[in-house]
């Protein structure tokens, strides 16, 4: 089972689905930062241990949205957060983020301002006190553009195109080589061998 929930950031004509059957690709530009955030669930009888890990992550994401909703009306610092998708797995919930780079990712979770150091807080207490009940985990992909491939066919709109909206495939090329290997921002060529 695969359930979705998605935080999107973006204007209301960044939906999840659309009219047309034309072949999409996602807009954004420039390098990405794919960040993967889970609980492994190791106790599922004790949601009194694990539900409190899973519902710190819904307010951060708030967080974030009304921050970058906040820099788009002009007054905010944008916090470089793109977009998110909740996934729910075997072993428990896990989110997909995508930022505009490192920094703003790191930045974030030191903010002491910030919803995230406080959670991180109360989990290491909790952890302390049962530490067999659940596991978090994070991966951070730091990817250049010319690393980038996505491809939305039939109105799907998931992942990376919510976050930073679509455009026809053709603008990056007609098959999937030839959108890894698109030029950079900087008109460059990017050779990028794909296995």
């Amino acid at each position: 089972m695969n359930m979705q929930r998605t935080v999107q950031s973006d204007p209301p004509r960044r939906t999840r689905t659309i009219q047309s059957t034309h072949p999409m690709t996602h807009a954004h530009r420039g390098p990405l930062v794919v960040f993967n955030i889970g609980m492994t669930i190791h106790k599922p009888h004790r949601p009194d241990l694990w539900l409190p890990v899973a519902r710190a992550m819904l307010p951060m994401l708030e967080e974030l949205r009304q921050a970058r909703a906040g820099a788009a009306a002009g007054p905010g610092a944008d916090p470089g957060f793109l977009g998110a998708t909740t996934l729910m797995g075997s072993r428990g919930p896990w989110v997909t983020q995508y930022w505009k780079d490192v920094e703003s990712l790191y930045r974030y979770a030191h903010d002491a301002e910030r919803s995230h150091l406080s959670a991180w807080r109360r989990f290491n207490q909790a952890v302390r006190r049962h530490p067999a009940a659940v596991g978090v985990w994070h991966e951070t992909f730091v990817v250049p553009e010319a690393g980038v491939e996505s491809v939305y066919v039939h109105g799907a709109r998931e992942g990376l195109a919510l976050a930073g909206g679509v455009i026809p495939v053709e603008h990056r090329g007609r098959s999937a080589a030839e959108r890894m290997g698109q030029a950079t921002s900087h008109g460059e060529k990017v050779a990028v061998q794909v296995p």
